[in-house]
């Protein structure tokens, strides 16, 4: 398990991270979110011991990450900072991670294989594609088989194939039992793989959830209608409370009544409907308008 406890840090007068406290839990894919500046990669740092906190601790299995003896055993990092020597081919990258952390040499091979690079094993990393490296980046950090997983933008460069198999690693992962956290800005794909989210702003903790309850908790459910009569059947919903928004493809979005209230309201006047369908918010909406409002000052 993850473990952080009122971990702070200041650059200047302002906090970057101030007074963070959550803990990532083995066994699901831990989504962690936040804007640019929230304190997302300082956190993963102070975690993985390249940055010192101000006050505060980070324990990664009841251990600080610099008391681990062979870290790369216990703990597969990915950040975006972190790059090999572009000299190395990306079989003697691996094989130092390999030889530092006493891993047999045989496991070069198969994260190479692992992660689709067996035939780049002796080309020079400073020759790769993005992709390539983000591919080298996720072999290290499997080269230990590790019980904790910690990415910073794990699908930066891959193409789909690729985005494709690293969401099933991970589910993979957490389905043998291991904990791992993982920082993305592509809200889609995080909605597609994360069982758990841990949401900061500001370097405040501000949503520390499952997924679903999420959602349900602070998401927009609204109905979609579309009508050939969009101004009577606005007024007609507005009187029984609704509130609308027009769509910019001319359709009604409804909050406030359920899709058998406006079907019964739309029958009692006479309004023909060409659609009626109820939408759930998706995590980049909800995402959104829980960090506009948190921004606005209030309360969530």
């Amino acid at each position: 398990m993850i473990e952080v406890l009122d971990l702070t840090k200041r650059y200047g007068p302002r906090p970057v991270v101030d007074g963070l406290t959550f803990a990532v839990r083995p066994g699901a894919v831990t989504g962690f979110l936040g804007p640019n500046g929230a304190g997302k990669s300082t956190t993963m740092r102070m975690m993985l011991g390249l940055t010192r906190p101000d006050s505060g601790s980070a324990r990664i299995g009841g251990r600080a990450y610099q008391d681990l003896r062979y870290p790369a055993r216990h703990v597969g990092a990915l950040l975006e900072t972190s790059a090999p020597h572009r000299g190395l081919t990306a079989a003697h990258h691996l094989l130092w991670l390999a030889q530092s952390n006493r891993i047999p040499r045989r496991g070069v091979g198969e994260v190479l294989d692992r992660v689709g690079l067996t035939g780049a094993a002796r080309q020079r990393v400073g020759t790769f594609s993005l992709g390539m490296g983000q591919r080298l980046g996720l072999a290290a950090a499997l080269l230990g088989d590790p019980p904790v997983l910690v990415l910073d933008e794990p699908v930066n460069g891959l193409d789909t194939e690729g985005i494709r198999w690293l969401r099933e690693l991970l589910r993979t992962m957490a389905a043998e039992g291991r904990t791992v956290l993982v920082s993305s800005h592509l809200m889609t794909e995080m909605s597609m793989v994360a069982d758990h989210l841990i949401i900061i702003h500001r370097g405040r903790l501000l949503v520390d959830t499952s997924m679903p309850d999420f959602i349900r908790r602070h998401g927009r459910t609204y109905v979609r209608v579309r009508t050939p009569d969009p101004r009577g059947l606005r007024r007609e919903l507005e009187r029984k409370g609704a509130s609308l928004t027009l769509a910019p493809d001319g359709a009604l979005e409804v909050d406030g009544l359920s899709a058998a209230e406006i079907s019964r309201s739309a029958a009692l006047g006479g309004f023909t409907l060409e659609e009626l369908s109820t939408h759930a918010g998706s995590l980049e909406d909800t995402f959104l308008r829980l960090v506009g409002t948190e921004g606005a000052g209030t309360h969530v």
